[in-house]
């Protein structure tokens, strides 16, 4: 898998007519590098295919236009970070706290939620009313999920939304602060931000779950 998260194509997927030198992957691959670093701009067919070393051609293989590979790039976004924020909110949880430790594994591994990634669609969404709108429909879809979460385990529907926006408006500028804070400072202060979050006290084993994962993240990064 690649940092920007798309999983490759299988075999079949990649044996298309012409001797492409390359996949669909390939192509949202270099798109999304390209879209995280340089900004939407930069996101031209013909720049891709030179980073690819390929022909303009091989990009028609798989999209119809600039603006098909565009809206697959947002679909990608939808598809992994909103979904799996959404996603961890829902999973199941014995404690309001575990449940947002669940949460917090997004901000802990890239592979679940790509934050550079998020940066660049809410930069490309401030020149965009169409990208505009899309962002705040995934907004609002994770604070749901995260005001949902809130409320299964018994708070009151303001009381659910408004410690779901502290949670979810906290993290994404604590992801735009850019603090280049190392994760064993982050999880240090994770007790107390559980019980700031949520006004109930964490149990010792759930911090130590989170802890373990992390610790796994990083010795898969490692390798």
């Amino acid at each position: 898998m690649s940092k920007t998260g798309i999983v490759p194509l299988s075999a079949d997927e990649t044996d298309l007519p012409g001797n492409t030198k390359v996949t669909r992957t390939d192509w949202l691959n270099v798109a999304m590098d390209a879209l995280v670093s340089d900004g939407v701009e930069q996101v031209k067919v013909l720049s891709l295919g030179e980073r690819l070393g390929v022909s303009r051609s091989s990009f028609y293989w798989y999209f119809k236009s600039r603006q098909d590979l565009l809206d697959a790039l947002l679909d990608h976004w939808q598809g992994t970070n909103t979904a799996a924020m959404v996603a961890q909110a829902n999973a199941p949880a014995e404690t309001i706290t575990e449940a947002v430790c669940n949460v917090f594994r997004c901000v802990i591994d890239d592979e679940l939620f790509n934050t550079a990634l998020d940066f660049a669609i809410r930069e490309w969404a401030r020149r965009s009313g169409a990208v505009r709108r899309v962002l705040d429909q995934s907004d609002a879809a994770r604070l749901d999920a995260l005001k949902d979460m809130f409320a299964r385990f018994g708070y009151p529907e303001r009381e659910a939304l408004t410690r779901a926006r502290v949670l979810y408006y906290m993290q994404i500028g604590y992801n735009f602060a850019d603090l280049h804070e190392p994760m064993a400072d982050r999880l240090a202060l994770v007790p107390m931000y559980l019980l700031t979050f949520t006004g109930v006290e964490p149990k010792p084993q759930e911090i130590d779950d989170l802890n373990a994962f992390a610790h796994a993240i990083d010795e898969r990064e490692a390798k």
